[in-house]
């Protein structure tokens, strides 16, 4: 019995929780994949589609800070999975289409562009649906992202109803040498706007389509494979022989050139047998596969690091990846190039070590101090921290030559240290280092954090400041901020902002401001009483550290959590006059917290409020003249105090009007003078009661 029952648990769907956090993080790593492809530069898509391939990868990156609240909360059931299934399985559609505009072939794209066309309209529909579904509500997705999303929602709908297909005579180009049905009088005209259009003008782009076209025989590339490619490889020989003859630089078709005794270039002619099958170039380093084929190394290593198995050349299946010298082929290309005049090409080698970032002797200078950092004598620790601060300080060589050094496990260990002034060394020599950017990586791999923020509550102000100051170097790597904002480094940032010197209240703003970037920290933040603190910065006459408050009062106004203590603090006021009088940057974040607290549960209070601080004149004056940022967000304001005051004057006229209605309950001569009542069109009849 115990067997059947496991077995029909084995048999049973997952839970919905478990669907809906499945859908929810499929949807995270398409919009990841679709940003990191960017972040990388493989965005470019050099054919006949960029415009169409950079606007999608452009409205799917939009969806990030989106998908960055979904990962925030756990799978609530099968309405949010019904909700997010099909965004996902659209996003996973689009990240295959962006693929092909990136690693397909340019010519097949242009050939196949009906079908291409179809696949572009699929996609954007099935987005564009997919949103159209989306309950933000019950996904309690803050205001200002719901925004964003139906901004890209709005572009999506926008996009599904137009066509916007390559130009016909681009087409009918290709299509003409594709068919060999041109009049040759015109063959140079034409592959010129060819070779134009397809991006295909230099080495790089034409060993890019060769290999796209290699891809295309892997996969099968239609019904008849065979004879596709052919035509499509005949084309690109084709466009390849009109570039090079066109650019004399790059070398005659399918040749090089060499000096002759005079030193004047001429043109000599490679042998088909001396060129990688792959990139059509002069091989350096031919190997042969398993079928027998020879290939440059690095070109038939890319081919199999790519997931291929099976020979380029004869499609066969390679018994082996193993890559085997052929030493006859490399010796008789030498001797071809040692006859003809040219330089014998040189094998890839390994790169030569970088250059010591320091020389010997400053290496063992820092050596010599490691050793001291190891020291069981205080003094000759603190002395030796305190050096290496100053070293770290001094510039970049330095900085990279301590880390490599070993310093970083040391000077942590130092961070617990009972004498004040060798954990100060030790923490500032740390934020010394984390200047260069591969030391921050080690610093956060070395488990630092914890130790940072011991410091950040126990040490002296000094330290503390610094530490804070480590923290904000640290914190702006996008996942470090997820790593800090866990192990308690938020409430000792919100105590130093309270009572710290007016540098460490800085630094200690600043790490704050990156740490609530990421939408997890802003509740810690939040929760630490960050909002009182920064409302009374921004309050503060002085007007110190008011550009920091202001962007940190920004972003924690899209929380709930945020929303409602900014609320509690009566804030209106100064966010009007903010608006009407601050610097560009303070008066857009001012608007932005305004639009949240008009957007949420008490948004009629902070409407209302807002029309008796005067709030029209300085929003009109910010939408006319702000940062693009500030007169949209003015915009927006300006549109929700609009409905407010049409809302608010039919509720005066419904009032009236039932006034007017109601019949008399005694005559004139019944009711004293001074009985009847004052107007009924009173100053606080204006605004809505709000319980």
């Amino acid at each position: 019995m115990a067997g059947d029952r496991a077995e029909e648990e084995e048999g049973e769907a997952p839970p919905p929780e478990a669907r809906a956090a499945a859908a929810a993080e499929r949807v995270a790593a398409a919009v990841e994949a679709v940003a990191a492809g960017a972040a990388a530069g493989v965005g470019e898509y050099r054919n006949a589609y960029r415009r169409q391939l950079l606007a999608l990868s452009r409205r799917i990156r939009l969806l990030g800070p989106f998908v960055e609240e979904l990962r925030e909360r756990r799978g609530e059931g099968e309405e949010e999975e019904r909700a997010l299934a099909p965004l996902a399985a659209a996003l996973e559609a689009a990240l295959a289409l962006l693929r092909l505009g990136r690693e397909g072939s340019r010519i097949s794209l242009v050939l196949e562009r009906d079908s291409v066309m179809k696949k572009f309209q699929g996609v954007i529909l099935q987005l564009e649906q997919a949103l159209c579904d989306i309950p933000y509500n019950e996904l309690d997705i803050s205001d200002e992202v719901r925004e964003q999303v139906e901004l890209v929602h709005a572009q999506l709908k926008r996009a599904k109803e137009r066509i916007d297909m390559p130009d016909d005579e681009f087409y009918n180009d290709l299509l003409s040498v594709y068919d060999k049905n041109y009049d040759p009088s015109a063959e140079l005209a034409i592959l010129g706007r060819l070779s134009e259009k397809l991006h295909l003008m230099t080495i790089t782009d034409l060993t890019q389509e060769s290999l796209a076209l290699h891809e295309m025989v892997a996969s099968g590339g239609g019904q008849d494979p065979g004879e596709h490619i052919e035509r499509m490889s005949m084309l690109l020989k084709k466009i390849k022989d009109f570039v090079q003859t066109q650019n004399p630089d790059m070398g005659p078709p399918m040749a090089s050139r060499v000096l002759d005794s005079n030193g004047d270039s001429r043109p000599i002619t490679i042998p088909d047998e001396f060129r990688c099958p792959i990139s059509l170039e002069l091989m350096k380093d031919p190997v042969i596969v398993s079928t027998g084929q020879t290939y440059e190394r690095a070109c038939i290593e890319k081919w199999i690091a790519s997931g291929h198995h099976t020979c380029p050349t004869t499609q066969q299946k390679m018994s082996t990846s193993a890559l085997t010298p052929n030493y006859v082929l490399r010796s008789l290309i030498s001797q071809w190039c040692e006859t003809n005049g040219m330089e014998p090409p040189k094998r890839s080698t390994q790169p030569n070590k970088p250059t010591p970032a320091c020389s010997s002797s400053e290496r063992a200078n820092i050596d010599a101090l490691l050793s001291k950092l190891c020291s069981p004598d205080t003094e000759e620790q603190r002395s030796a921290a305190a050096e290496l601060r100053l070293l770290a300080k001094r510039n970049a060589n330095n900085r990279i030559c301590i880390a490599e050094a070993g310093a970083i496990p040391l000077l942590l260990s130092l961070l617990s240290s009972s004498d004040l002034r060798t954990q100060e060394h030790a923490v500032t020599a740390l934020l010394n280092l984390s200047i260069h950017e591969d030391n921050k990586a080690s610093i956060i791999s070395s488990g630092a954090v914890p130790s940072i923020v011991h410091v950040l509550k126990n040490g002296s102000m000094e330290a503390r400041e610094n530490a804070a100051a480590t923290l904000f170097s640290l914190s702006v790597i996008d996942e470090y901020k997820v790593t800090i904002g866990g192990m308690g480094a938020i409430p000792a940032l919100v105590v130093l902002l309270g009572e710290g010197s007016q540098r460490g209240k800085k630094d200690a703003a600043a790490a704050l401001f990156n740490l609530c970037i990421y939408q997890g920290n802003k509740g810690r933040a939040i929760r630490a009483g960050l909002v009182p603190l920064i409302m009374g910065l921004v309050t503060n006459p002085t007007g110190a550290l008011m550009d920091e408050a202001m962007a940190i009062l920004s972003i924690l106004s899209s929380h709930p959590e945020g929303k409602a203590a900014i609320g509690a603090a009566e804030p209106v006021p100064v966010l009007v006059e903010m608006i009407g009088s601050g610097t560009p940057r303070n008066r857009e974040n001012a608007a932005a917290v305004m639009l949240h607290l008009c957007s949420g549960e008490h948004h009629l209070v902070h409407l209302a409020r807002a029309q008796e601080c005067g709030i029209m004149v300085p929003l009109r004056e910010l939408a006319l003249n702000g940062t693009d940022r500030g007169k949209r967000k003015a915009v927006q304001l300006l549109e929700r105090m609009s409905r407010f005051l049409v809302q608010q004057q039919e509720e005066q006229e419904s009032q009236s009007q039932a006034s007017a209605q109601v019949p008399p309950q005694a005559t004139p001569e019944q009711v004293p003078e001074n009985d009847i009542p004052e107007q009924l069109d009173s100053p606080a009849s204006q605004y809505p009661m709000v319980v």
